[in-house]
C-alpha cells in the first residue's frame, strides 16, 4: 500500500486550546507519522503521513478539532510520503 503526506492547514481559535496536543495524540492512535506546529499568523500547520484511510480520518478530525477553541477552515495538499517515523510536537 502507497503512504502518503497531507499537509494540512488549520485556521480558527487553533492556538491556546489544546489543539496541537489533542492532533498529537489523535495522529498517533491511527498510526500516522509527522509533526504539528503553531504558526505566527495564529493557524496551526500538519504534516501527516500514513494510508490515505488514516488520513482522511485525520482530516474529519481536524475539521472538528478537540473541543475547545473552534476550525473555521483547514487546507490539505497532497505529497509523497517522506519517511518520519513517529509524530512529533513542535514548537
Amino acid at each position: 500500500m502507497t503512504r502518503f503526506l497531507y499537509k494540512i492547514h488549520v485556521r480558527g481559535h487553533v492556538q491556546g486550546v489544546g489543539f496541537r496536543w489533542s492532533a498529537a495524540h489523535e495522529a498517533k492512535n491511527l498510526g500516522i507519522t509527522g509533526f504539528v506546529k503553531n504558526m505566527p499568523d495564529g493557524s496551526v500547520y500538519i504534516e501527516a503521513e500514513g494510508y490515505r484511510e488514516q488520513l482522511e480520518q485525520f482530516v474529519e478530525w481536524c475539521r472538528k478539532g478537540p473541543g475547545s477553541g473552534y476550525v473555521d477552515s483547514e487546507d490539505v495538499d497532497s505529497d509523497r510520503a517522506t519517511g518520519y517515523n513517529d509524530f512529533k510536537l513542535e514548537h
